[in-house]
């Protein structure tokens, strides 16, 4: 699949937006040209040699705190997507097999987490426990898990009634050789078309959380943060929250592309496109002129 992700040009166009994203969280608090948390006289400066995207209203470099707070927006973001495939994707794989109580306890659970305002409960939940970013995210994923809940239980319905499916019962398999030979491989592209938009819900969560200053304690910097310091002085900065607002927008652009490379890729639209590159290659082949024989 990663191969004909990477065929489609939308699917390489976002690849490459992720890797850089993904590099930015992994050396941008080493590639800061200044300490992001040291203040100075030099406030609401300009952009210049020594600040490239000038200072803010504490005189602190913009683009050392840019790059310094990507981290933790990365980390933030896979927090969500990884505990919403983990508590949805699993209950929702096991609900085909494990008989009706459990199928209706998961879904009335489901139904409920969706009820609930994700955000506030973030919120209340940061209140209750602290402000830290890892219990708000955790929670978050646990109420966007619904949605791999739905998708691994719909995909698991689909292959469950498969006669082959039936016949490995039937001969005795046991439900893991089951979910692990027949049913993860039809489950995984739609988990991952929805973990890929989940990663992008994920940064707007927590750019909505540390824009408004919950989650993380100051003065770490952060993409969210960065932004509702930047909209406090639009009238000596009018360009300030364009960098932030930018890195958040292009991110969750890419994850949205991805996800929809990934569904034109995987089922009946994947194995058309397979086919049509075998043809067009084959075409090619028949065009391309015989080599002349040497006298």
């Amino acid at each position: 699949m990663v191969r004909r992700v990477l065929a489609l040009p939308s699917g390489r166009i976002a690849v490459v937006i992720l890797v850089g994203i993904a590099l930015l969280a992994a050396f941008g608090p080493l590639l800061a040209p200044q300490n992001p948390l040291a203040t100075s006289d030099n406030t609401l400066a300009g952009t210049s040699g020594a600040h490239w995207l000038g200072t803010d209203y504490l005189g602190r470099d913009v683009l050392s705190r840019l790059l310094d707070g990507s981290r933790i927006s990365v980390l933030g973001s896979l927090e969500v997507a990884l505990t919403a495939l983990v508590v949805g994707a699993v209950p929702g794989i096991l609900s085909v097999y494990l008989g009706r109580a459990f199928e209706w306890i998961t879904l009335r659970l489901a139904d409920t987490l969706v009820a609930l305002p994700f955000l506030l409960f973030a919120v209340a939940v940061i209140a209750l426990l602290g402000n830290g970013l890892t219990q708000a995210m955790l929670v978050t994923g646990a109420l966007v898990s619904p949605l791999f809940y739905r998708v691994s239980r719909a995909a698991t319905l689909a292959v469950a009634r498969s006669q082959y499916v039936e016949a490995a019962v039937i001969s005795g398999a046991s439900i893991g050789w089951v979910v692990r030979r027949h049913v993860w491989v039809k489950v995984l592209p739609p988990i991952a078309v929805a973990l890929a938009q989940t990663i992008g819900v994920g940064f707007v969560i927590v750019s909505s959380l540390t824009f408004l200053g919950i989650g993380v304690q100051p003065p770490a910097p952060t993409w969210g943060g960065l932004l509702a310091s930047d909209l406090g002085y639009l009238n000596q900065r009018p360009w300030a929250p364009i960098a932030p607002a930018l890195l958040i927008m292009i991110t969750v652009w890419a994850c949205n592309l991805l996800a929809d490379a990934i569904r034109d890729v995987s089922g009946e639209a994947g194995r058309a496109l397979v086919n049509n590159r075998k043809a067009r290659a084959n075409r090619l082949d028949k065009a391309d002129p015989a080599p002349a024989g040497g006298a």
